[in-house]
């Protein structure tokens, strides 16, 4: 049955000459190896953010996906056939993104797709992966109740209700410092997935400035923000006076490299800061300005964490790093970010050799019934009543030293978590 501020400014030094559409190298260089791939090609057709506000992220999510496909199809592809990825620059514009993929399915007739970056994309593309009955793994859109097609499967899990999953994780880790912060600042990005864990949705009202209530916590400023804020001045001189113990950003990009930025331009650090959904190269290249910074995860390459996971984590982990050197990003290590990529890759060819062929119907019903075993992430599972969303790894990683560190909970921890900077 088929069941139901630096304003990117990095990002664009990269990206400025990105074409509209991309291939994988794959596409041109053919399958390698001992055990090539042979026949006609299975086309996987997908946007990314190549420019645009999202740039920064969406260059993590191509250099992953090139990485994917190069090594499936030097180890004999998927069903024997080579895979070729067909990627177009949806410009981080979500108006864009239907267009995109109707022409993917309708016009170049691809045999797959795979979700773009950001939340407000992907509820674009899965629009039209119902209208077309298409299978869709995606990256990075956690906000379990608008995910409602039975046949997207995410890449990242916060679980049914990220909203109250994501604040009290992140108190429960503060609560274990020896003075937990009181005070406590929620600004929000109005984009959908950070505003939705600031505020809920629908029936569920749940969110960060809620749970902070709740735990008697003193709110001493609460700000929603446009995504296309540039002037970040006004709200950091606000966060100042306020004298808050912890602000939590729920934003996304660049937002917290802009905002530390303008309250070091005031002569202001907050005590501590929680970011939701950083691209995650920009905050560090703040130096001490950053230091101490909070944020989610599911993966960071930690020496700990690889050495459980095995020797072809580290291997990816490392191929990765020389490619996203090789592109001059402006950070180079296999993440949260590209973790998810990879995932939702591992999700698609899960779901194409459980059906054997891209029939999306029985793809779709493979996936629901057997899951998915990943790299990163370990064995997913998939039930509708869920919108498919599985069982959290996320955890919480911090600002040390100059290096992302998992910092809690404790028995998954690479580090000890920092309190507030004096």
């Amino acid at each position: 049955m088929f069941r139901k501020g630096i304003v990117a400014a990095a990002a664009l030094l990269l990206l400025a000459t990105a074409a509209c559409e991309s291939k994988s190298p794959s596409e041109d260089a053919g399958a390698a190896g001992p055990s090539a791939a042979s026949g006609d090609p299975i086309v996987v057709g997908s946007t990314l953010s190549l420019s645009g506000a999202f740039a920064a992220t969406g260059a993590i999510h191509k250099i992953a996906g090139e990485l994917f496909v190069e090594r499936l199809n030097a180890s004999g592809g998927l069903l024997g056939r080579p895979v070729r990825w067909t990627v177009r620059d949806d410009e981080s514009d979500q108006a864009k993104v239907s267009t995109l993929y109707e022409q993917l399915i309708s016009q170049d007739k691809v045999d797959l797709i795979i979700g773009p970056y950001a939340t407000p994309n992907i509820l674009s593309a899965m629009a039209v992966a119902a209208r077309h009955r298409y299978t869709m793994p995606q990256h990075t859109a956690v906000i379990a109740p608008l995910l409602t097609y039975e046949c997207q499967f995410p890449a990242w899990s916060i679980g049914p209700t990220p909203n109250e999953f994501v604040p009290n994780q992140l108190f429960e880790a503060t609560a274990s410092l020896a003075t937990p912060p009181k005070r406590i600042a929620v600004l929000t990005n109005q984009n959908g997935s950070t505003d939705f864990v600031s505020y809920g949705s629908g029936d569920n009202k749940t969110g960060a400035v809620s749970v902070t209530k709740q735990k008697g916590l003193d709110l001493v400023l609460e700000v929603r923000y446009p995504p296309t804020t540039t002037d970040w001045a006004p709200i950091a001189a606000r966060v100042r006076d306020a004298k808050p113990d912890l602000v939590i950003n729920n934003g996304l990009g660049v937002d917290p490299v802009n905002l530390l930025q303008a309250m070091a331009q005031l002569g202001y650090k907050p005590p501590m800061m929680f970011s939701l959904f950083p691209a995650p190269g920009p905050p560090l290249g703040l130096g001490a300005t950053s230091d101490g910074l909070l944020s989610v995860s599911i993966f960071e390459p930690n020496k700990s964490t690889l050495d459980k996971l095995g020797g072809d984590a580290t291997t990816i982990v490392n191929d990765f790093k020389t490619r996203a050197t090789a592109a001059k990003l402006p950070y180079t290590v296999f993440e949260t970010q590209a973790a998810a990529s990879w995932n939702a890759w591992e999700i698609l060819v899960a779901g194409v050799k459980a059906a054997g062929g891209t029939d999306q119907a029985k793809m779709c019903d493979a996936l629901h019934s057997g899951g998915a075993d990943t790299t990163f992430s370990g064995h997913l599972t998939f039930d509708p009543a869920q919108n498919n969303f599985w069982p959290t790894t996320q955890t919480i990683k911090q600002i040390q030293n100059g290096d992302w560190v998992t910092v809690w909970p404790k028995d998954r921890a690479a580090g000890e978590l920092r309190g507030p900077t004096p």
